[in-house]
């Protein structure tokens, strides 16, 4: 393990591990990517699975910030992506949407899958679509945006940023899908900030959350100022 992944680790024991991603890390390495990624930083920590994504059962997207859980051996590894295949991994996020929505809580129901002209994006009924369901509650109404809490019950590739989108509120500062800029952001509004599951083998509950880092904060604060 790197010196510089120490401080975003938030629990640690013999078989996974929460990490608090930073925005602008990319989780694994791909053909596409460049530099250190998630993996690299976290070298001796991580087990189970692929190979060159070992201990990776789920993934936020390069400029999305917040809470991942990793595994730390196969049987770990096995245990947490059953429960990402079960849906028993509760993953909450905070986002910023722009305008108002039409009610305090809701659920958004649509398939996903890749843009058929702009294949870094994502789009509803999009080539291979696959199910997708969104839930989400009102925590704050500002002047021009609404701050909420979305929770995934499925997890595919931009699913909050889409399906957001595509009800015509989309994520602050989104540069795909939304407004890029909103807020002085310089990347959407989206953090992953509470996990909750059971430990794949000591069945203890486990609950974790983040605080949102100071780039949201201070974009959260300007949108309670600006109508």
């Amino acid at each position: 393990m790197r010196g510089e992944a120490e401080g975003l680790i938030v629990h640690l024991d013999d078989d996974l591990a929460v990490v608090d991603k930073p925005a602008g890390l990319v989780v694994h390495t791909a053909p596409s990517v460049k530099g250190v990624t998630l993996v690299d930083l976290l070298e001796g920590v991580l087990g189970g699975g692929e190979a060159e994504r070992p201990g990776i059962v789920h993934r936020l997207d390069k400029d999305t910030s917040g809470l991942m859980v990793v595994a730390r051996n196969q049987e770990a590894h096995r245990g947490l992506a059953r429960m990402v295949k079960a849906r028993e991994l509760e993953r909450e996020y905070t986002a910023l949407v722009e305008g108002h929505l039409g009610s305090r809580t809701g659920t958004i129901d649509a398939p996903l899958g890749r843009h058929r002209r702009r294949r870094t994006q994502r789009a509803v009924k999009g080539a291979g679509s696959r199910q997708a369901r969104t839930h989400f509650e009102v925590i704050e109404t500002l002047p021009s945006d609404t701050l909420v809490h979305a929770r995934l019950e499925t997890g595919r590739t931009h699913q909050i940023r889409v399906h957001f989108a595509a009800i015509g509120h989309p994520v602050a500062g989104d540069p795909e899908y939304g407004s890029r800029g909103r807020h002085g952001l310089e990347r959407q509004f989206l953090h992953s900030s509470r996990l909750r599951f059971t430990h794949p083998r000591t069945y203890e509950e486990l609950e974790f959350t983040s605080e949102l880092p100071g780039d949201l904060q201070a974009a959260l604060e300007l949108a309670r100022k600006t109508g």
